[in-house]
């Protein structure tokens, strides 16, 4: 199965966990919703290709079961997620980075980016510094190393990933002038949600590192017994 997948087994994984997508969304999770513990996941055992489709056909389906006025930044961040997840589980770094290096370059060259606290964003900053590194690293999720660099890499993955679906989030709202959308003018975008939204993305990115090494590392373990990976699937 993990190699040569037939068209109907790839829509069958897309469509399974593109299902398990959706439920993880519904519950109100611990900070944001469950889906940002299974998003590393779904990269990594997916791949860059399979994981984006599962992610986005799930995120998609989420905001129709449960509607939300911020409909848009959840179905375009999820699956970039995914993919950057899928890229740097298969050692592959520069795809990851050129999204990365387009939305913070976008940042930055709006008038908003400028302005706002470099601190808001410091998070975002270290994760495309780290995205080389950790596709190195990546491997050792595949090579049967000792599972401490198992664990660094997963969890690695799993930081590098969540940020950058915070990356496509604060890119939809101020360079492609999301905050436009809800009128807000400077003052109401940076005290009223850009800066209470980064505080909560510093404490999300902490969430994912401590779900990931509670409850994702074995469960990635046992899909690699269960599925007999030894490579994402796509």
């Amino acid at each position: 199965m993990r190699y040569g997948l037939r068209s109907s087994q790839k829509v069958a994984l897309v469509a399974v966990f593109g299902a398990l997508h959706t439920v993880l969304f519904l519950p109100e999770g611990p900070w944001r919703s469950f889906v940002i513990y299974l998003t590393p996941i779904e990269g990594i055992v997916l791949g860059p290709n399979i994981g984006f489709a599962a992610a986005l056909l799930g995120s998609a389906t989420a905001r129709l079961v449960k509607p939300s006025v911020w409909w848009m930044f959840g179905i375009v961040a999820e699956p970039t997620g995914a993919l950057a997840a899928g890229f740097l589980a298969k050692g592959k770094w520069k795809e990851t980075t050129l999204i990365y290096s387009v939305m913070l370059g976008a940042y930055f060259a709006h008038p908003y980016g400028r302005l706002l606290p470099l601190w808001t964003i410091l998070d975002l900053i270290a994760a495309l510094i780290l995205t080389y590194p950790v596709s190195k690293i990546g491997r050792n999720l595949w090579n049967n190393s000792r599972k401490e660099l198992f664990v660094a890499a997963l969890v690695m993955i799993a930081f590098v990933s969540t940020a950058l679906d915070s990356m496509t989030r604060v890119f939809i709202l101020v360079p492609m002038n999301g905050y436009q959308l809800f009128n807000f003018n400077y003052e109401t975008l940076a005290y009223g949600w850009f800066i209470p939204g980064a505080i909560g993305s510093y404490i999300e990115d902490a969430l994912v590192c401590i779900v990931t090494l509670a409850a994702g590392v074995p469960l990635l373990m046992s899909l690699k017994r269960a599925l007999k990976l030894k490579k994402p699937m796509s």
